[in-house]
């Protein structure tokens, strides 16, 4: 692995995998598939796209991915989750389904299916910190942020409508979560500002 391509999975249990890979592999990284311990292994980065929670919770258990990615969370690993992969991601759940797990690792509250069933669908842009002009944004039964911790840096939020202010994008730390798909449209600038996040994670280590 070099400095300038990082290594970065994309959990590849459920969601829009292909179209992730395809973007990383378009800003120069070596993107992988990852449905194994031993795959999860080889990468430095992670992520976690959109689909349905609980069932990637489940398929995660069943290939016995479910504590090496707590772990490896944990341990820092830098990692994008995407609509699902933010509820994923975060500590705290409501409207969750009885017993939801998470993997954990974001300070935030995180409202699931908040905007709605599947035909409430919409796009719209969202402002993003660190990203020049609005981003493209498609919300498919998405979450969004109810309250954030004080060491989550808030991205973006909604601009307009009757969700308008409703957290959308966050960060703390290695890890970033979106409440839309970033992977779809071709606007690969969500996927540009995480590799310039593990890019830095790796910078981070090199100079302990």
């Amino acid at each position: 692995m070099s400095a300038t391509a990082p290594t970065v999975g994309v959990l590849a249990l459920q969601g829009d995998v292909r179209e992730h890979l395809a973007a990383l592999r378009r800003l120069g990284c070596e993107p992988r598939a990852v449905r194994r311990p031993e795959e999860l292994a080889a990468v430095e980065a992670l992520v976690v796209p959109g689909g349905e929670s609980t069932t990637m919770v489940r398929l995660a258990r069943t290939f016995g991915l479910l504590e090496p990615l707590r772990e490896r969370i944990r341990g820092g690993m830098p990692t994008l989750g995407t609509c699902a992969g933010m509820v994923l991601l975060a500590d705290r759940l409501l409207d969750a389904a009885p017993g939801q797990e998470t993997l954990g690792g974001l300070d935030v509250t995180v409202r699931r299916n908040a905007f709605g069933r599947q035909v409430a669908s919409f796009e719209d842009e969202v402002e993003l910190t660190g990203v020049a002009g609005p981003v493209p944004a498609v919300f498919i039964r998405a979450p969004w942020v109810e309250d954030a911790g004080p060491g989550v840096e808030v991205l973006g939020r909604v601009a307009r409508g009757p969700a308008a202010g409703r957290i959308v994008a966050v960060r703390q730390g290695p890890l970033m979560a979106t409440s839309f798909h970033p992977e779809v449209g071709g606007d690969d600038r969500v996927h540009e500002l995480f590799r310039d996040l593990v890019s830095a994670t790796a910078r981070e280590g090199r100079n302990r």
